[in-house]
Parts: C-alpha cells; sequence; structure tokens
C-alpha cells in the first residue's frame, strides 16, 4: 500500500438512501474517517401540521416504504395516548403480528439481498442466484411469506390499509389465520437452513468490538417489540413519554440527517439492541440459533447486528404462532373502534426493523395535528456509526485499499440504515 491513502465512497450501495464514506490516511497515520448522509431533507413533521387526526397515519407511514407499517403503529399509539383512546386485547395481539411480519420481512431482505453478496464475494444477490440456487430461492420465499403476513394483517406490505385509530377497519378470518400458522410452522426448516449457510460464512464479518450504549423498549416480561418503557444497558427505564431524554438530537456538519446521544457520546438501537437488552425473553429455537453462532449478550461488535436479525426472524415465526393460537382460544369478531376526538399530547413507541421510532403529535379540540416530532432509528444509529469508524480506523490502515473500503461498507450496511427516513434537518443560511 502506498503513503497515502484517499478513499471516498459516493453513495454507497445496498442500502436505503444515500450517504457517502470518507478515509484518509497519510504516513501510517488516520487523518479523516468519515460517514457523511448527503440525503436531501425531508419535513413530514411539517406536512402533518394542520390535518386531521385520521390522515396521520397514511401520511407517516410514507417516510418509508421498509418500515411503513412501523410508522403506523407509532403514529396511531401517539394519536390515541393523545386523544385517551384504548385499544382491545384483540386489537393488541393482531398488531403485534404486523409487527412481526415488518421485521421478518425487512430482515430477511437484508441479510438475504443486502448483506449475503459481502460475505460471498460477490457485488450483488444476482450471482448468487446462479452459485447458489437453493439458499437464493429458500430466501424468496421466506421473504414471499413475510410480505404474504404483512398483506393479511395489515392489508398491505407498503403503507397498510387496514391500520386505523383504536384498532382496525378490516381483521383476518380464523381461516386465514389458520392457514398463516401452517406457513409459519413451515418456514422454520428453511430458516434454519439460511441461518446454515449465513453460518458457514461468517468469518467474513469482521472481528470487531467497540463498547457503547444500547438502547430498546423493555417489558420485563417479553421480547419488547409493540410496547413498553425505554430501556438502556447504561440507565434505567423511563416512559416513552421521557423519549427526548433518551435522544438529546443534535446536528453535524457532513450531515443533513440529526444525531442522537444519551449517557454517551452515541448509541445504538436495533436488532442487537433489543437482542443485548431483552436475550432472556428470547424463545428457545432462537437462543439456539444464536448460539449456533456463539452469539451471546452483550455482543459489542456492530457487524453481529445482521446475525441478531436472523435470531428475530426465528423468533417472530415462534411468537406469530403463539399469538395466532391466543387469537384462535379466543371468541374472535370484528370491532368497530368507537372513541371520541379530544385535545392532547401523545407519544408511540414501537420497535421497527432498525430499531426504536418515536412518534409525538399534539392535537386540538378539532381533531387537527398542531404540532409532531418523528425520531427515525437510523438517525439515533448515524453517531454510533461515525464512532465505530473512529475506532476501527487505525486497524485498517496498511491494508489494501479495496479492504479498508468493504470493511466500512459493511460497517454501515451492518446497521441496514434507513438514511432517507432520517434526514430531518437542513442548514439554512438567511441572508
Amino acid at each position: 500500500m502506498s503513503d497515502e491513502v484517499n478513499i471516498h465512497v459516493e453513495h454507497l450501495t445496498r442500502v436505503e438512501g444515500h450517504g457517502d464514506i470518507f478515509f484518509n490516511a497519510k504516513e501510517g497515520k488516520v487523518e479523516n474517517v468519515q460517514w457523511s448522509v448527503v440525503e436531501a431533507p425531508r419535513f413530514f413533521e411539517a406536512m402533518v401540521r394542520g390535518k386531521s387526526y385520521s390522515s396521520l397515519q397514511a401520511i407517516t407511514s410514507r417516510i418509508c416504504g421498509i418500515c411503513s407499517i412501523g410508522h403506523s403503529m407509532s403514529s396511531l399509539k401517539a394519536s390515541e395516548a393523545a386523544m385517551g383512546v384504548e385499544i382491545s386485547d384483540q386489537t393488541k395481539l393482531l398488531r403485534r403480528l404486523g409487527v412481526h411480519a415488518e421485521n421478518m420481512q425487512s430482515h430477511i431482505l437484508h441479510v438475504g439481498y443486502l448483506v449475503s453478496p459481502d460475505l460471498f464475494g460477490v457485488g450483488s444477490v444476482f450471482p448468487l442466484a446462479t452459485t447458489h440456487k437453493d439458499a437464493v430461492l429458500k430466501i424468496v420465499g421466506l421473504h414471499r411469506l413475510s410480505n404474504f403476513m404483512s398483506d393479511l394483517i395489515c392489508g398491505r406490505t407498503i403503507h397498510p390499509m387496514r391500520l386505523t385509530i383504536g384498532g382496525f377497519t378490516m381483521i383476518p378470518t380464523i381461516k386465514e389465520l389458520e392457514d398463516l400458522k401452517k406457513r409459519l410452522i413451515a418456514a422454520v426448516e428453511p430458516t434454519k437452513e439460511v441461518a446454515a449457510i449465513v453460518l458457514a460464512n461468517a468469518d467474513k464479518l469482521p472481528d470487531f468490538k467497540r463498547e457503547t450504549e444500547y438502547i430498546a423498549l423493555v417489558t420485563g416480561k417479553d421480547y419488547a417489540l409493540y410496547e413498553g418503557d425505554i430501556g438502556s444497558t447504561d440507565t434505567d427505564p423511563v416512559p416513552p413519554e421521557r423519549y427526548l431524554e433518551m435522544t438529546n438530537e443534535y446536528v453535524v456538519p457532513q450531515s443533513t440527517a440529526k444525531y442522537a446521544k444519551h449517557s454517551r457520546d452515541s448509541f445504538m438501537t436495533g436488532a442487537l439492541a433489543r437482542f443485548n437488552i431483552n436475550y432472556e425473553f428470547l424463545s428457545p429455537l432462537a437462543k439456539e440459533v444464536a448460539g449456533m453462532f456463539g452469539l451471546k449478550p452483550i455482543c459489542y461488535n456492530p457487524y453481529m447486528n445482521s446475525v441478531a436479525q436472523i435470531v428475530e426472524f426465528v423468533d417472530a415465526i415462534v411468537d406469530s404462532i403463539a399469538i395466532i393460537d391466543e387469537l384462535l382460544d379466543t371468541d374472535m369478531k370484528y370491532i368497530r373502534p368507537k372513541f371520541e376526538v379530544r385535545a392532547g399530547t401523545g407519544v408511540g413507541a414501537c420497535e421497527v426493523p432498525r430499531g426504536l421510532l418515536y412518534h409525538e403529535y399534539t392535537i386540538n379540540k378539532m381533531g387537527n395535528c398542531v404540532k409532531a416530532n418523528c425520531i427515525i432509528p437510523t438517525n439515533q444509529n448515524h453517531g454510533n456509526i461515525q464512532h465505530d469508524f473512529e475506532a476501527i480506523a487505525p486497524t485498517l490502515v496498511g491494508k489494501p485499499e479495496k479492504e479498508i473500503e468493504l470493511t466500512l461498507e459493511m460497517l454501515v450496511r451492518a446497521y441496514d440504515p434507513c438514511i432517507s427516513c432520517s434526514t430531518h434537518y437542513l442548514n439554512v443560511r438567511f441572508r
């Protein structure tokens, strides 16, 4: 390698949105390493001001085409909290199924299509369709199952139509749930086989560790996804209403997305954070898959976030089957939501594929939104990516440029960032 290295990855591939990587070293020392978000900002908080409470979920689900179910859940929970709307146990169970469906389809998409090419040393998933056809077909099958489940529970995989304040506009039939259960049971073995394929190539995941704070929902009784307090590996849990204490957003020059911090300079949210905090509540099968990779809490290797997503995929199957059994044991029937519009402020917090998502709305007595705030998982992770870069960069000096570039690319991809969703900041200069 030459004495001077200058790497600029413009618009990193196999992630959602636009982000750049800079790495500069001279005479064996790192001069600069930077994760730069260059995506044009979007202002959904401004879009919903003045809109009716009935429109908020439909609008904010458009923040993300991958996490639209999760945005809908957080949006509805915020509106319900603001207006004091209570939901039924049946609604809560069905919503939990919806969260599982989205996490499953996103996780298998990320691991199967975006991460696996790095493990197999190719540029995209397309060459694998020839060299590892059976594995790709299994991944496609699991992805289709996840989309089917999203459609069945939420009406659509992207921008769901059945979710509404207080409940659903339509729910699946008993026969449809029984069919879904059979499909989920049949998916267990292919999922374990995909995990084994990833395991066979897991040596490609860098052995890098950096201690940081992890933040995720906690209930103390289950692997929290739909509801709970905000938990941390550093501090005691707090209710969702205190989310601003846990996020502390700030701006940096190289990013159109805000950064966040809590007890340290940065923290991580997402599958690995949930795994580290709620491991004891995973199903035995999910723990078995984690054990295949030697994954145990607390794991400080961000590259293992993709493995944690596989573990969560397995756990989602197991828990979804249990939820369906619970629904089938009840007198399941459609309940039309009933509530009165009232003024108030509410916070909705929900775990989505990339981590903890917050929505907060203030609604006036006419039912219109007068103030909104959305804090996206990826913008909570940007600071942690940057600090990971700074920690790993000195270990890369002296290695071939392509290896340095790939290592940094894989680090960003491990976070499974949704960059477009995270851009809520614009530096305006008044003259």
